[in-house]
């Protein structure tokens, strides 16, 4: 059996450290499963986004498509542990029939969490029965109310806040606690080899060598946790801000360039000019930019204007892109 085959958006371009260089499966990555807003394209599907996260498999905005997409991109359903909706027009959402009925043909043994707008609450029962089909899978259903943490765990906690859009719609954003890393000159020159005792040192904070106590502060450095940010339909509000606020990998719609400003304004949207602006004010290490309107032929552009704002590392995504989560140092 040959070598996986990739498309060339995904490979490593101009030297950007956040494309996946290689075919295979990364512990953090974003697996981009469409990038058209509103309606598909020759080269588009409508949205959708699986973020691998360790063990977990968190699925946003499964627009039509997203069941062949998955599979084109390498991603079972059984790999799918929460699915997360922002609102419910229908390129964020025409996929969750599809989705759901695979949960149930291939027997996904997990329970899988879906998180969306309350207020849709009708649209969501009308989905995941859209049509006859033997429910097997487990789908537990948390409708969101308002901000705040949604989802504590082993991964970090989720998170969601309000945009400003025709329709009630939530951003997402997902944090790791704050740890240490292990500094090994450090371990060595207190005696502690690799091994099980660093693991002891790690949970209980300190270890008796040779007759001193050594603490975890004297040989490891702090590790801020990683972040990560979904920023779908929305105008510029204070959710866009508390969500991309230090995000190491911030994923933002960006339907309309500049000239458009005003339509953006008009039905909810940003500007590639808008999500670079906010990028730089938050501190974001890498930007991608999705969910492009069909009227804008060259791409390109959507990097140029969001260059213009922010100096940090941009991705204009494409269907089928894998995206590693830049690892914090």
């Amino acid at each position: 059996m040959g070598p996986q085959r990739l498309p060339p958006s995904a490979r490593l371009s101009g030297g950007s450290p956040g494309r996946a260089s290689v075919p295979g499966v990364a512990a953090r990555e974003l697996v981009v499963l469409g990038t058209a807003s509103q309606a598909p394209t020759r080269t588009r599907n409508h949205n959708g986004y699986f973020l691998r996260w360790d063990a977990e498999g968190f699925l946003f905005d499964p627009g039509e498509g997203t069941q062949r997409q998955m599979l084109r991109a390498g991603v079972p359903s059984s790999a799918v542990t929460r699915l997360c909706l922002s609102h419910f027009h229908g390129d964020h959402c025409l996929g969750v029939p599809g989705v759901v009925q695979r949960l149930s043909l291939d027997k996904v043994a997990h329970p899988v969490v879906a998180n969306y707008p309350a207020s849709g609450q009708a649209y969501f029962d009308r989905l995941r029965h859209a049509s006859a089909y033997h429910e097997v899978a487990e789908l537990r259903e948390q409708p969101l109310t308002g901000d705040g943490p949604v989802a504590p765990g082993p991964f970090g906690t989720l998170e969601v806040r309000r945009l400003e859009h025709p329709v009630e719609s939530f951003g997402y954003r997902l944090v790791e606690p704050d740890g240490r890393r292990m500094l090994p000159d450090a371990l060595a020159r207190h005696g502690i080899a690799p091994g099980p005792d660093v693991g002891r040192l790690q949970r209980e904070g300190s270890l008796l060598i040779g007759g001193r106590t050594v603490r975890v502060e004297e040989v490891s450095a702090p590790r801020p946790g990683q972040r990560f940010a979904f920023v779908m339909d929305t105008r510029l509000c204070d959710g866009v801000y508390a969500l991309a606020e230090g995000a190491d990998l911030l994923v933002v719609e960006s339907t309309f360039l500049a000239e458009d400003a005003d339509l953006a304004r008009r039905y909810g949207h940003l500007t590639a000019a808008q999500a670079g602006a906010v990028a730089r004010e938050c501190g974001v290490r890498l930007l991608v930019l999705s969910h492009f309107s069909q009227r804008y032929p060259d791409p390109a552009r959507f990097r140029e204007e969001a260059g213009a704002e922010f100096a940090g590392e941009i991705v204009v995504a494409e269907d089928l892109d894998r995206i590693a989560v830049p690892p914090r140092r």
